[in-house]
């Protein structure tokens, strides 16, 4: 049976942490508690009902003194559901644990020990704003309220009217927090089915378990507590249309099933014999390189090209360009609104800082530093200084493939990265940093033959001894 209190998700390892918070904030809300990422994995698949805010330690088993499980289970909930509200609780509160933890998605972040009663109002408050959410995603979806004039939204609304009304299958890329959800819902309600139900399923938060009786429902007494005959997505879709959110979690046993309903459109009930016929579109997404899923032997590769007949890609924050402030607009009116306080607006300095950095959490990330920005500076003006403090320029950890000179868009973040945080850098001095560092490699791999680095580089011999004596000199 579902919750009737919002259900609230602490993720710590101290039991008298845990205890005496469950003990204030159970008044309030159904609490359930977890001490490890494995515990929270085991529970969100246990509830009936996703977590609607939690509540994150970063110092968690079995290395409880560096933040990373805690970076983990952040993701781990928003992937289960994106629209929860993460505070992150923690004694790790050094400045980049707190971006780090806010680029992710954390709503918030608050220091132990903290005050019971202000994190309580805090939750609350965030309740407010997420049902607040909820209601302006719906009415962005029905009126087609992709915001943005650059020319990879643009596009997406081009795509989006071309492939309204067809019956295939849609594929919607794109990385976690860029909006899939809002494409979705855009493609129903820009077609001819918008009248009929638009149902959203999030393959991450459904128990392996439970997946085939949720998506093709089951016969009374089909397996243990089937005490009635259950409809499932597909037959409550009716003739409209369900998103598969999420698509690359669906268990390789389903996937088969999936892809009898999208080519003849037939399924069973579990524990039926009788074929029913499903009329509903399916819309998928995923934040996977699903052809790459495909390679690896974990998506099934008849299922992927059934499902991409049409392909979309929503394009990340850092490609919008000009679109960054228009969100912030959006986004700034429609928070202070909710929540009750003045607008902020940007200096000169801020406005170029908010343009140049990569929001490597995309619009989610975007959003959350919206409302962090009105609760401090409600009514004023932000600067540089100011606004820098929110953002998470860390360098990721970059596996040997991640950045590549053949990537522009890797490239172009990496610049980023570092005109943010170094004042009056020289181009000059960056490209022969470069340049002697890729001719110091190729003499180390090639043991000083002059002739075999110069291969290696793909310049002449006497090219290279000339850049080296430059280098030197320099």
């Amino acid at each position: 049976m579902a919750a009737l209190r919002p259900v609230l998700m602490i993720v710590d390892d101290d039991p008298l942490i845990t205890d005496t918070l469950h003990f204030v904030l159970s008044k309030h809300f159904e609490v359930c508690v977890a001490e490890s990422h494995a515990q929270v994995k085991s529970l969100l698949q246990q509830l009936d009902t996703p977590p609607a805010l939690a509540l994150v330690d970063l110092g968690l088993p079995p290395n409880p003194h560096v933040p990373e499980e805690g970076f983990k289970v952040i993701s781990a909930l928003i992937a289960h559901s994106p629209a929860i509200k993460i505070h992150v609780l923690s004694g790790q509160s050094e400045d980049s644990n707190v971006k780090r933890a806010l680029s992710l998605g954390a709503a918030d972040f608050i220091a132990k020990p903290c005050d019971v009663e202000k994190l309580k109002d805090m939750l609350l408050n965030a309740l407010k704003v997420q049902d607040a959410e909820r209601n302006e995603i719906k009415a962005e979806q029905e009126f087609g309220g992709l915001l943005g004039n650059s020319l990879p939204i643009q596009a997406l609304r081009l795509q989006i009217r071309q492939f309204a009304d067809s019956p295939f299958s849609v594929l919607i890329e794109g990385d976690s927090g860029s909006g899939k959800e809002l494409v979705a819902g855009s493609f129903h309600y820009q077609s001819e089915r918008s009248l009929q139900p638009y149902l959203s399923i999030n393959c991450a938060a459904v128990s392996p378990l439970l997946a085939e009786s949720i998506l093709f429902g089951h016969a009374k007494g089909a397996f243990t507590g089937a005490v009635a005959a259950h409809a499932g997505y597909f037959e409550d879709a009716g003739e409209g249309t369900l998103f598969l959110d999420e698509i690359g979690e669906l268990p390789l046993e389903l996937q088969a099933k999936l892809l009898r309903v999208l080519e003849n459109g037939e399924y069973q009930r579990i524990g039926e014999t009788q074929t029913r016929k499903s009329r509903a579109r399916v819309v998928a997404a995923t934040n996977r390189d699903l052809r790459a899923e495909v390679r690896a032997g974990k998506f099934r590769s008849d299922l992927y090209h059934r499902l991409s007949v049409f392909t979309v890609k929503v394009p990340p924050l850092r490609e919008l360009a000009e679109d960054k402030h228009l969100l912030r607009e959006h986004f700034t009116a429609f928070y202070a609104k909710q929540i009750g306080k003045a607008l902020f607006e940007l200096d000169a300095k801020a406005q170029g800082c908010w343009l140049g950095y990569a929001f490597p959490g995309n619009v989610r990330e975007l959003r959350n530093i919206v409302i962090r920005l009105i609760a401090k500076y409600a009514g004023k003006t932000v600067k540089e200084n100011e606004l820098i403090a929110e953002f998470d320029l860390t360098e990721p950890e970059m596996s040997g493939n991640e950045f590549s000179f053949n990537n522009e868009a890797s490239m172009t973040t990496q610049a980023q990265r570092h005109l943010q945080r170094q004042a009056n850098v020289s181009l000059d001095a960056v490209l022969k940093t470069w340049e002697r560092a890729y001719i110091e490699a190729a003499m180390k791999m090639t043991h000083g033959n002059l002739s075999q680095a110069a291969k290696l580089l793909n310049v002449n011999r006497t090219t290279l001894y000339s850049r080296m004596n430059t280098q030197d000199d320099s």
